[in-house]
């Protein structure tokens, strides 16, 4: 799943979920074909992470990723 909104890692923290996988895109302003080039990015770096279950967030600057399940820390 690949979201701009913040809710669904939250939901996945507050659930325990192991599943589904989720990208969350925090750059705005982008064409569709830039959103295309970052998700390649990413399963290209995080396939395995992305099939065994995490949360990844992507800025201007970095992508960040979390095995699930997210805990409160």
């Amino acid at each position: 799943m690949v979201t701009l909104d913040a809710d669904f890692h939250a939901l996945l923290a507050l659930s325990g979920a192991l599943f589904p996988s989720v990208i969350r895109i925090r750059i705005e302003g982008m064409k569709g074909e830039q959103v295309a080039s970052i998700i390649q990015r990413v399963e290209a770096a995080a396939m395995s992470d992305l099939v065994s279950g995490a949360a990844v967030t992507v800025t201007e600057r970095r992508i960040a990723l979390r095995r699930l399940p997210l805990s409160a820390k």
